[in-house]
């Protein structure tokens, strides 16, 4: 499985930015699929996830603000983020689980300046 994403940038805090995440298959096939961000000097920490019902939960410090969501039809997850913040900066991670096997994509910087 190959997770492709996409969409960072840098922009100024109050913006908008949108992740994609391409998968190498139908993303309805995982359990979970996520996105995942690391700040600098932080550890890993959970943003959102979409289980394979569409059920999300969403890390607290980004409800309201970040949307998660699946496409069928290209088979991506996206992240709509909202109103971004200097502590939203971060490298964006998609995740995709499925049973006990976690896939990693590569990360996409996100830079928000004040």
């Amino acid at each position: 499985v190959q997770l492709q994403a996409s969409g960072g940038g840098l922009v100024q805090a109050g913006e908008s930015l949108r992740l994609s995440c391409k998968a190498s298959r139908n993303v309805f096939t995982f359990h979970y699929m996520g996105w995942y961000r690391q700040a600098p000097g932080a550890q890993r920490e959970l943003v959102a996830t979409v289980a394979n019902r569409g059920s999300t939960t969403y890390a607290d410090s980004v409800k309201g603000r970040f949307t998660i969501s699946r496409d069928r039809g290209d088979n991506t997850v996206n992240l709509q983020m909202n109103s971004l913040k200097p502590e939203d900066t971060g490298v964006y991670y998609c995740n995709a689980r499925r049973a006990s096997i976690s896939y990693w994509g590569k990360g996409t910087l996100v830079t928000v300046s004040s």
